[in-house]
């Protein structure tokens, strides 16, 4: 993993020079034709968006819509785990916010839906 990262970066390094510079030693390295052709630049551009959006940002989507589904699956009896690390059994779910008791103190706490981080009983169900 780390060495497609670094030939990425290598490889997207010598694109940026030939954009901006028209360098045809960093091209070459990149195996472009140099900037010889007004189309490979453009390419080459294209090339890289392509590549970022396949290694940036569609595992961040995937990532966000996998939390969100979580947080929209919870229910009544459920273990959570908040952001800042409180540990509690949900009580009531009401629209945006969340009722969870800590501990056999039975506090109850609310909190929004976005301030869940995990959901403890789908690791407990798996076993």
């Amino acid at each position: 993993m780390k060495k497609k990262i670094s030939n990425l970066i290598a490889v997207l390094s010598a694109a940026a020079c030939v954009l901006l510079t028209g360098c045809a030693d960093a091209g070459a390295a990149a195996g472009t034709a140099g900037g010889s052709s007004s189309y490979s630049g453009l390419i080459l551009l294209v090339v890289m968006l392509v590549v970022f959006y396949f290694v940036l940002i569609r595992p961040e989507n995937k990532k966000k819509k996998k939390a969100e589904e979580m947080r929209n699956n919870l229910s009544v009896g459920d273990k959570i785990t908040t952001i800042g690390g409180m540990v509690g059994k949900i009580v009531n779910v009401s629209g945006d916010l969340i009722t969870f008791e800590t501990g056999e103190d039975r506090v109850r706490i609310q909190v929004t839906k976005w301030a869940i981080s995990m959901n403890n009983m789908d690791k407990n169900e798996g076993k």
